[in-house]
């Protein structure tokens, strides 16, 4: 008698994708996979100045639960599949800018306000209003660190006053990870901000997790260009005489109330230093589009309105608003309750809102779609090309964008890579020109492919009548 046949051993599961996320350095340091496995996955900062994951020798169980909580894992749902659980099946959905309900143009009607603010005040006085109003408890939000080495953190804020405080753009790396496992079961109400992956990772956690879902009450999104490391903001100080272990505080967006609301500059202090401030514009890496310091992440990210949010605020990139020294936000309301809080601002007089259509809205964010979808269509490409493991996107791997724009897209991923090497190097040796020579020439190919000729002269055309324009404002004033 013949022994049986062994029975077929059981499929081997394919292994977490958040393993190839950690190791292809795609983690932003959200932070959803600490929450969501009690901290077997540590989030800390590491050598290149952002947070990260560490999931060495965590159990396939925990690891399954991480990836389905990462917001550039295959295992987590993406956002059309959130949004289509979260918001009113009735509500119009655009490929773009996804589920929408009302789509706004505004600014506080305080000018005072408006100046203590990065864009047009709104998204901080909507956080505030929820307090005010008692509609939440306390604000996840991100602000300065009056002391320790990092110089913004995720922190809670309990009144309208201490969140005001810390109003202002923080391009800068942060982690949820700490303050959400805090929050979880103290039976308080909250509104959380962040950017869109955080958003998403935050949405993730509720999906799963029952306790945070009945806590989080409003979603915040801010629209993001992409996330800067630490090295940014010590790159452009330091650039202005204060060495990165000198500095003590940024301001990221000053205003200017004699020039349009895209000119405004870059404040820093140092210890003991007088403060200086200068146009980010005019300082190596300091323009958006050069992608110094940008996590690898961002270079797989599609999401540009935040799209699992409930409410989500950005610039108004827009001719007709730009002029305006004072700033303007375009705003995105998915929820009846959002959009609630938005008109008590009309109503009682300290809101100015006006109508905008979706057309706008990716109008005032061009860039941010070219890097978004054009952009990231070509990096998947040229990923899968060279046999790299690359995330499931809603964007789909090609080159459907002229030749320029495809060298385009790849001179700013090796310049924003290269930034972090060259400016670690320059750090430990103390000397800043190890970083800034060699970052001047990928600076310059980048602009040569960035602008033709004809349009680099009608910038510094606008550039001219825009002093012009001044020194006649300040003859008049006189």
């Amino acid at each position: 008698m013949t022994a049986p046949e062994p029975a077929p051993a059981p499929p081997t599961p394919p292994e977490p994708t958040i393993r190839h996320v950690i190791d292809r350095r795609m983690c932003v340091g959200c932070g959803a996979c600490s929450v969501r496995t009690g901290g077997a996955i540590p989030v800390e900062i590491g050598r290149r100045g952002y947070y990260e994951a560490d999931a060495s020798g965590v159990a396939p169980e925990l690891l399954a639960a991480a990836s389905r909580v990462c917001p550039f894992a295959d295992e987590s749902p993406d956002e059309d599949q959130v949004a289509a659980e979260t918001f009113d099946e009735h509500l119009p959905r655009d490929g773009r800018v996804g589920v929408h309900g009302g789509t706004w143009a505004g600014r506080l009607t305080d000018d005072a306000d408006v100046y203590r603010s990065s864009s047009g005040g709104l998204t901080s006085w909507f956080l505030a209003r929820l307090l005010d109003t008692g509609e939440v408890d306390a604000v996840v939000h991100v602000g300065p660190t009056p002391d320790g080495p990092r110089l913004f953190e995720y922190r809670v804020a309990e009144t309208s006053a201490e969140l005001l405080g810390s109003r202002k753009s923080a391009y800068y790396s942060t982690t949820l990870a700490t303050v959400v496992a805090a929050l979880r079961g103290d039976g308080r109400r909250y509104a959380l901000v962040g950017v869109p992956c955080f958003v998403q990772a935050v949405r993730l956690l509720m999906r799963e997790d029952a306790v945070l879902a009945g806590q989080l009450r409003y979603l915040v999104g801010i629209v993001c260009g992409h996330m800067k490391a630490s090295g940014f903001a010590e790159s452009l100080a330091w650039q202005q005489g204060i060495a990165p272990d000198d500095l003590a505080r940024v301001d990221f967006r000053i205003k200017d109330p004699g020039a349009s609301a895209r000119r405004y500059r870059f404040g820093a202090w140092g210890t003991g230093a007088t403060p200086v401030s200068e146009l980010p514009g005019r300082l190596v890496g300091g323009q958006w589009g050069h992608a110094s310091f940008q996590l690898n992440a961002c270079n797989f990210c599609d999401d540009v309105y935040a799209e699992s949010a409930d409410v989500v605020f950005g610039d108004a990139w827009l001719p007709r608003y730009e002029a305006d020294p004072r700033g303007t936000n375009v705003v995105v309301t998915r929820t009846e309750g959002a959009e609630r809080v938005l008109r008590s601002g009309v109503a009682d007089g300290s809101v100015h809102l006006e109508p905008v259509t979706v057309d706008d809205l990716v109008r005032a964010q061009a860039g941010n779609y070219r890097h978004r979808r054009d952009g990231l269509a070509v990096r998947l490409a040229d990923d899968v090309a060279a046999g790299q493991w690359v995330p499931r996107k809603r964007v789909d791997p090609g080159y459907g964008v002229p030749r320029r724009r495809v060298r385009l897209v790849r001179a700013r991923r090796t310049l924003s890579e290269l930034s972090f090497e060259l400016f670690e190097r320059a750090r430990a040796a103390g000397d800043l020109d190890l970083y800034l020579g060699p970052m001047r020439p990928l600076v310059r190919e980048h602009d040569r492919l960035s602008r033709p000729l004809t349009e680099r002269v009608r910038g510094r055309l606008r550039g001219e009548a825009w002093r012009l324009v001044r020194r006649a404002r300040r003859a008049f004033a006189r």
